[in-house]
């Protein structure tokens, strides 16, 4: 299998930061707008303006478990891991983290946020049990 494959999903989690990234610039600009916010409180950024509070947590968000996906997405292409079971894995993660986004930064009901949270959270586990797998097994 073409090892590569597994930088797809790493593209598409990235795709998701910059997302939010447009997203918090958006909700901060209108905050200003609305008169709920004024720029100068952005510089050190203690207080974050409702309408886009839940969206710099969810950016927060995107440097937790992330990381340790990254990370394992390219141990897996070092070692020649990559198999249709770990790039399946690697795409659900993604959808995961995607749906866990949508949700925070819309209605963030927990209950469902924390179940796309747990679902990414065991798939992101398989994935490194494989990594061991391959690597114990040779």
């Amino acid at each position: 299998m073409n090892q590569t494959l597994i930088f797809w999903p790493m593209i598409a989690q990235v795709a998701l930061v910059y997302s939010i990234y447009v997203l918090i610039s958006r909700r901060r600009i209108q905050a200003v707008k609305a008169g709920s916010a004024k720029t100068s409180q952005f510089r050190e950024n203690q207080v974050e303006p409702p309408e886009s509070l839940f969206v710099r947590n969810n950016l927060s968000n995107q440097f937790e478990l992330p990381v340790l996906f990254y990370a394992c997405c390219l141990a897996l292409n070092a070692v020649g891991a990559v198999n249709p079971a770990t790039l399946v894995l690697a795409w659900l993660f993604v959808a995961t983290r995607v749906i866990h986004a949508w949700i925070h930064v819309t209605t963030n009901r927990l209950r469902r946020r924390r179940m796309m949270f747990i679902l990414g959270w065991f798939t992101l586990a398989a994935m490194w049990i494989a990594l061991a797998w391959k690597l114990a097994m040779g």
